[in-house]
């Protein structure tokens, strides 16, 4: 399904949205070399990160869900 890795580097990596509610930040990128998504979240309160591929077709969802795509 999808996997869940620790948060790596986004250099080459393009930022399609970015937001950011009650100490848990959620961006979207972008890596036009893999032509791939992934979702990276941390959680400033829980003290967590953590990054995952997605497939394209869900990238917006993923973005605003992204505790049911880790799961």
């Amino acid at each position: 399904m999808y996997a869940i890795t620790p948060t790596t580097s986004a250099a080459g990596a393009k930022e399609l949205a970015s937001r950011e509610s009650d100490g848990v930040h959620v961006l979207l990128f972008w890596h036009p070399g893999e032509d791939a998504l992934t979702v990276s979240v941390e959680d400033a309160r829980a003290g967590q990160r953590f990054e995952f591929s997605v497939d394209r077709s869900r990238g917006l969802d993923a973005f605003y869900h992204p505790y049911a795509y880790a799961a």
